[in-house]
This record gives structure tokens, sequence and C-alpha cells, in this order.
């Protein structure tokens, strides 16, 4: 307890140092030509790779001038829009994009099957791990214990470092088969020993799907319906690529890059989607929600919600950032495909679950707020909801709580950083070494007796 305090005391007094000495004027960057966070004085990311996974398009070119258009995300060149569509209302559409994302082709019928066997298969982790190592020290960040567990599964692999694709592949597989596992349990041990709920470990169905799994393993008496089950994987399936430039999906290829083995780069990945500029997006909508729902009564006043949606934008309510979350996104222009896309399966949630009321209040939201945002700011470009402005409301219709929504999206993109692994791998063996500018200044030593 002494030590705490007297460590508590020093860095506070020490801090100012760091503030002191680490601080860098904004204007070198422009006088040094540095992009600042890898963007340019547009927002527009540097280019610093090659990939043919997936492709993000926000932009036309129209006799030479850029033009916004309706966003569109590829995988592998195909529209997920059109994946989504194609999947005709079937289970196992997430499989079937992760088979696509990882091996660059649709499968037919058999190879899904086939894959979706082995993905059902690798929801197995070694024995006693979940009391071992979930359950040993719970903690309300599922993400720190996720990450945990898959540093310790390369304890359990002997063939952890080896660098052979068709062994990283392996690896791949596998932690997008427990992935699931590790999210569910982290939340059930947490939830038991610091929240004193009931604990219930359920095993996973190898005839089910990864989504279908994850409900199944999440409720007390493992029932879901067939709605439920569909919308949660196409969420899924939204959430598990979005271009190699993302924080998470770049982390992944930086420790790729050095030789590191997939646990440490997958863990990498893991440490960075938790960061709340990366992977809390919906979370930070659903608290901006609860907040909006305690100053607007009737949903339906227009007038009302743009008011108070002004208020946001001019740090005058919430959290008085100036944010309203869930609106823009920093490559999409017009319209977020996803979005667009999973609109109409959250409406027909939001249906079956009686909050037609609560569909109302998003629906005037992404009607006012784009036109808001526009005004206040200035933004040319175009803005519109992102994905994270339905996902947490989908997550809380699913009886998802709430320190599982950034382990969900880790759930899915799990398979865009294995895709990016694999693509590093074989493409390059040049190490991701970018430079930095030195504002160093020589200075001359002072004898420690006369400082």
């Amino acid at each position: 307890m002494e030590y705490m305090e007297n460590l508590t005391e020093y860095v506070e007094k020490q801090a100012s140092l760091c503030q002191q000495h680490d601080v860098i004027d904004k204007e070198l960057y422009a006088r040094y030509g540095v992009k600042r966070g890898l963007r340019d004085e547009n927002g527009q990311g540097v280019l610093t790779g090659l990939t043919n996974i997936s492709q993000i398009i926000a932009f036309k070119d129209v006799d030479g001038q850029k033009v916004p258009c309706d966003g569109q995300l590829l995988y592998r060149g195909y529209d997920v829009q059109d994946l989504v569509k194609g999947g005709k209302g079937k289970r196992h559409i997430f499989e079937e994009a992760a088979y696509l994302l990882l091996f660059g082709e649709l499968p037919t019928e058999t190879q899904l099957s086939e894959f979706s066997s082995v993905i059902a298969e690798s929801m197995n982790l070694p024995t006693n791990f979940t009391r071992d190592v979930i359950m040993k020290a719970p903690s309300v960040d599922i993400m720190n214990s996720m990450t945990r567990s898959v540093l310790t599964l390369a304890s359990y692999d002997n063939q952890a470092t080896n660098l052979d694709i068709d062994n990283v592949l392996r690896q791949c597989i596998g932690l997008i088969g427990t992935f699931p596992m590790m999210a569910v349990y982290g939340y059930h041990a947490y939830n038991h020993y610091e929240n004193d709920g009931s604990m219930y470990i359920h095993r996973p169905d190898k005839d089910a799907s990864v989504a279908e799994n994850i409900l199944r393993m999440l409720r007390p008496d493992m029932k879901y319906t067939e709605l439920e089950a569909r919308v949660l994987d196409i969420a899924l399936l939204l959430h598990m690529e979005h271009g190699g430039g993302n924080n998470s999906t770049f982390t992944t290829r930086v420790v790729t890059s050095s030789g590191s083995d997939t646990y440490s780069a997958i863990a990498a990945a893991l440490s960075s989607l938790k960061g709340r500029k990366h992977g809390g997006a919906n979370l930070q909508v659903m608290n901006m929600m609860d907040d909006i729902k305690e100053h607007i009564k009737d949903y339906h006043d227009e007038e009302a919600i743009e008011a108070y949606l002004d208020k946001l934008l001019n740090k005058q309510a919430y959290d008085h950032k100036g944010l309203i979350y869930g609106m823009g996104h920093a490559v999409y222009s017009l319209s977020d495909p996803r979005e667009k896309v999973f609109k109409s399966f959250v409406e027909q949630l939001a249906a079956a679950k009686g909050r037609d009321e609560d569909m109302t209040l998003y629906n005037n939201i992404e009607k006012i707020a784009p036109k808001l945002i526009a005004k206040e700011r200035k933004i040319y470009k175009g803005v519109s909801p992102n994905v994270d402005f339905y996902s947490g409301f989908v997550y809380e219709m699913l009886g998802i709580p709430r320190e599982l929504y950034t382990p969900l999206f880790a759930v899915a993109r799990i398979v865009g950083w294995s895709a990016h692994r694999i693509e590093e791998l074989v493409t390059t063996d040049k190490i991701i070494r970018p430079a930095y500018k030195s504002l160093v200044k020589y200075r001359e030593y002072v004898d420690r007796d006369a400082r």
C-alpha cells in the first residue's frame, strides 16, 4: 500500500516533465512535410502498401475530377451487398465470406460445407484452458482477457514460430474458431466473479454456425431465433474486413513484417482494436443514445431532436466533444455500404423485438444529423451514418452485454487480420520501417554533481 502511494506521488510529480519534453509543435509537421497519422492535409491515407484482399470506394473520377459517390466495400472484388443478397437467407454467410477472404475465391457448396466444419471443429480450447487462463483473472476489459488468451495459446503450439504458410493458415483458422469462445467465456467469468452473476459455460455445437454458437454460448437457455442468428451472421460479415489501412490491420502487417509469430501479431491487433478511437464506436453510439433518450421523450418530435443534436454539435450536451457518434466516416463520403445493407435487417429485428419506437428515433437522427453536421462543419464530401450507428442497437436487441461489443468486432475482424497476415508473408520479406524526422539537438553533458 505504501509502495502504491509513493509511486502515485512520484508519477504525478514527474508527469510534467513528459509534457514539457515530449510535446511537438504541430506547425513543424507542415514545415517538414510529415503526414500526421499517415494522413495528408485532406485526410487521405498515405499509401503504405498494396493488397488484393479488399477495396473501399468512396469517390469516382469524373472527367478528371474526384467526385463523392455512394460507398462500396469489395471483398476480393465482390461487393458486400451482393454477398448478403447472394446468401438468400441461408446460414454460414460469415463462413462463406471468411473462405473468400482467406483463399481468394467464392466457395462451392462442398467447399463451404468442408470449411464450416473445419471452423466448427476448431472451436475447441486446450484442456482446462477455460479454467486456468480465461477464468484465472477475469476482467471487465474482455479485450485484455482475449489478448492474454491468444498469447497463452502460443505455449500450447509446438509450431508457434513456424512461418510456413500452411502452418500460419492452421493457426489463423484455429483463432477464427476460438475467438468466439474466448470472448463469451471471458464475459461469463467477469460476470460471475465481479458481478455475482450465474456461471455457465456452454460447449459450442459442431453443427451450428459461428453466429449461432455465439448466441448459444452466451444465453442461459442456449436458444435463439432464425432471425437473430441471421442478423448476427450479417453483422459479423460486415465487420470482418475494411482494407489494409485501418489501425489494427496495419498493426497486423507491421508485426508480421518483423518476422514475429501469429499469436503475437494477432495480440497486437487486438490491442489496437480495443483503443477508443478504433473499435469502440458502437459503444460510444449507445452511450450517446442513452443520453438522448433522457432528454427526448417524443421520438417523433423532429424539432426537439434537431435542437438536441445541435447542442451535441456545439459541445453543450452529453460529453461536450462536439460529436454525433455514428455519423460520418474517415473514408466514405455519401454513404457507408455496410450501413445501407445492414439497416433493413435492423428494422426487421426491431419489429420482431417490439422496438419500433426506438427505430423511429434512429431513423429521425439519421435524417437530421447529416444536414446539421454538413451545415455546422461545412463538410462537402457528404455525411452519412456508418455501420456502427446501428450495430450497438442490434447487439442490445440480441441481449449482448456492452462489455462484448468490441470483442464481437474482434471475432469478425480476426478473418481480415488473418488474410492480411498471410498476404504480407507471401508478398514481401521487407520489414515495415517508416522514417521519423528527428528534432533532437546536441546538448553538452553536465556532470552529475553539477546539475
